[in-house]
């Protein structure tokens, strides 16, 4: 089936799973500058974002300065880290979130060097304010994919982005990796592929052993980019898997202060391949996919295995459990950029005439920090990271004191801190 072949050939979060008796390298948490920044070039904020009823923390909230291409997203416990350089300390931070009303402020409201508590209101929307309603939700995606010219980026822009992956063996991280890196974002008038450059990355030496198999993730910050699912519509947009899905309208909401309609859609039920079921936010004035949020049907274990397994001891059974993805767009100047994206695959790991059975959690993020016209050619083919890299074998270093400077990262989870400091304390020990 045409279909199989794409999503197969393309699934990010591809995993190899190999016998080893060693162990396994993993990464600390890294940001870095491209020259040497001092400390007086910018100041440093911290932030957790909540929802203002319950105080439950809002995850993947988008934190950007206004008037500018500088932002991060709050992590899967709301917390955030926002570096502003001096000259935009009198401007003003936008916080936006799915289904709440923009939080808009100075700058100077923030407290430098404490925790600042940010509270979303959700908001409710009046169905007046909607003019034309999606009779045929079908139709309506399939605007979606008319528009796309109009609606993205007709020109090339180059990306800086902070990139993670992290692999846990249950409730242990066995794996973290983290960089810095340069994407060659195509224009989404044409289907070449987007390209990624590495300028800075590191992994530890230790986090925790693992004696049995050696799991790693390959594709990298690629992996992250496919699940721009307009620029790269063969999960659930290219023409000849659309009518493998049903689509429903749900909602209107709005996302940064702009109406958007909910749609819902799954695969149908005499599909046997394992596709793919979630929503699009879609803008209600120019059907521009503002976010989309995805799993894959994971019902049949042996071809959703072979979707991501590329190889495997013998003996060994992995099945994928559960495949979440969220990738969401931010618009600048009429025009719509990707600006963030994140995969985790869960895999249960059985080994026969054995008791005993593992599972694993493996996740990969990418934040698109600031970008800017893409003036110059292409990366050159040297400078190009392969579309199969495993970055666990492409990082080196654990430290560099000289790199750190401003550049925006994802605050890591407090599980990860604590493995960053075990790392530390370990590397201490040998000095």
């Amino acid at each position: 089936m045409k279909t199989t072949k794409k999503i197969k050939a393309g699934l990010v979060l591809i995993l190899i799973a190999a016998f080893s008796m060693s162990t396994v390298s993993a990464s600390d948490l890294f940001l870095g500058k491209k020259q040497k920044q001092t400390d007086e070039s910018f100041k440093t904020f911290q932030g957790k974002i909540i929802d203002a009823e319950s105080s439950q923390p809002l995850i993947f909230a988008a934190v950007a300065i206004e008037g500018t291409n500088i932002a991060t997203v709050s992590n899967t416990e709301g917390n955030f880290t926002l570096k502003v350089p001096n000259q935009y300390l009198t401007a003003k931070i936008k916080i936006s979130y799915i289904g709440y009303e923009n939080l808009t402020f100075p700058v100077s409201d923030l407290k430098e060097g404490k925790s600042n508590v940010l509270k979303m209101q959700m908001i409710s929307v009046n169905l007046t304010e909607v003019k034309v309603f999606p009779n045929n939700p079908r139709l309506l995606i399939e605007k979606v994919l008319a528009m796309r010219s109009k609606n993205y980026a007709s020109d090339p822009v180059i990306m800086t982005a902070f990139y993670r992956e992290t692999i846990k063996k249950r409730w242990s991280y066995i794996a973290l990796s983290e960089a810095v890196v340069e994407v060659y974002k195509q224009s989404y008038n044409n289907e070449r592929q987007d390209l990624v450059k590495l300028y800075k990355g590191r992994k530890s030496t230790d986090v925790e052993k693992m004696d049995t198999l050696l799991f790693k993730l390959q594709g990298g910050p690629y992996s992250t980019l496919m699940l721009d699912v307009v620029k790269d519509p063969y999960l659930v947009l290219s023409e000849d898997v659309l009518d493998h899905y049903t689509y429903t309208y749900i909602n209107i909401t709005r996302i940064d202060g702009r109406l958007n309609y909910v749609i819902e859609f799954k695969q149908r039920p005499y599909v046997s391949t394992p596709l793919f079921y979630g929503r699009f936010y879609i803008d209600v004035d120019n059907f521009a996919i503002t976010s989309a949020s995805f799993s894959l049907n994971t019902e049949n274990e042996q071809e959703a295995s072979a979707m991501f397994i590329k190889r495997k001891p013998i003996g060994v059974n992995v099945v994928p459990t559960s495949a979440t993805y969220l990738v969401n767009y931010t618009e600048k100047d009429g025009k719509w950029y990707y600006s963030y994206s994140r995969g985790e695959v869960s895999f249960k790991v059985n080994w026969k005439k054995r008791l005993f059975k593992n599972t694993f959690n493996t996740m990969v993020e990418m934040a698109v920090t600031d970008w800017k016209p893409a003036d110059e050619k292409p990366f050159k083919a040297s400078d190009r990271m392969r579309m199969n890299v495993v970055m666990t074998e492409t990082v080196n270093g654990f430290a560099d004191a000289d790199f750190w400077g401003e550049y925006n990262t994802i605050e890591p989870e407090q599980s990860i801190e604590s493995a960053i400091k075990k790392i530390k304390k370990n590397l201490e020990k040998t000095k």
